[in-house]
């Protein structure tokens, strides 16, 4: 009986957490490698498409994008997406880093709440992304689970109950 309840306690905490299996960790690390070196353009592309998440950022609402793409603090925060993802997709290789990962997203997803980002632009955010990477077949369906194991915690957040 202790086993079943705590077989159980384990289903429940990974209820909402898919850990990728090695097949779609490959494709998620091989293709994040082929693209992650052009933040920049990855950025314009989110804001192009969705302007909505451009004006969600203080620093970049209401302003040109063509004249943003050059500027030293649009390629900061491109950085910083991008360093995120990185660190994410590291972490996500050992099931044991999921307390890490929860910190981090947690931050992010908190931050993201402030703005008033919503669960609609992030899901803008991932489509763009998708396409960016020209995700199909099987590369979209590892880069879309490793999206839901991210937007669970995100989600979480902005609901107002971060993951423990």
């Amino acid at each position: 009986m202790k086993f079943l309840i705590l077989t159980l306690c384990v289903t429940a905490v990974f209820a909402d957490w898919r850990p990728l299996d090695s097949d779609e960790m490959k494709l998620v690390k091989t293709s994040w490698e082929k693209v992650k070196h052009n933040e920049v353009d990855i950025l314009y592309n989110i804001f192009k498409q969705n302007p909505d998440i451009q004006a969600k950022f203080t620093q970049f609402a209401g302003k040109d994008l063509e004249t943003l793409k050059g500027t030293t603090s649009f390629a900061t925060h491109a950085t910083r997406i991008v360093s995120f993802l990185s660190d994410f997709i590291l972490l996500m290789e050992n099931n044991k880093n999921l307390p890490g990962i929860k910190v981090i997203v947690n931050q992010m997803g908190q931050n993201h709440k402030n703005r008033g980002v919503t669960k609609d632009q992030f899901n803008e955010f991932k489509n763009t992304f998708f396409e960016y990477m020209h995700a199909s077949g099987d590369l979209q369906h590892a880069w879309n689970d490793a999206f839901d194991n991210l937007y669970y915690i995100v989600f979480s957040n902005l609901d107002g109950h971060p993951v423990a």
